[in-house]
């Protein structure tokens, strides 16, 4: 019986993502999300709204530093907690 219902678990949620996946729109259509006008607005004026010559620099370092340093922050505190383990 746990294995039936197990099966019948995993069929229910490979039709859940099935639906879920035939709504997402074409890749590389121009409609997507993904070429909205920020990235063109990236592409075209970072370079003179933060002064960097590398455009990733300045996308990482000036419109998304506070979500950058809490990356940081989550992967310096996980590296520490590993060390601590390691070290009893």
């Amino acid at each position: 019986m746990r294995k039936v219902s197990a099966v019948l678990i995993t069929i229910i949620l490979i039709v859940i993502l099935l639906i879920g996946v035939k709504d997402l729109p074409d890749f590389g259509g121009e409609e997507n999300p993904s070429n909205n006008i920020l990235s063109k607005t990236y592409l075209s004026q970072t370079t003179q709204e933060t002064g960097s010559l590398n455009i990733i620099t300045g996308i990482i370092l000036d419109y998304r530093a506070l979500d950058t340093l809490l990356e940081a922050t989550v992967l310096f505190s996980g590296a520490t907690v590993v060390l601590l383990l390691f070290k009893s």
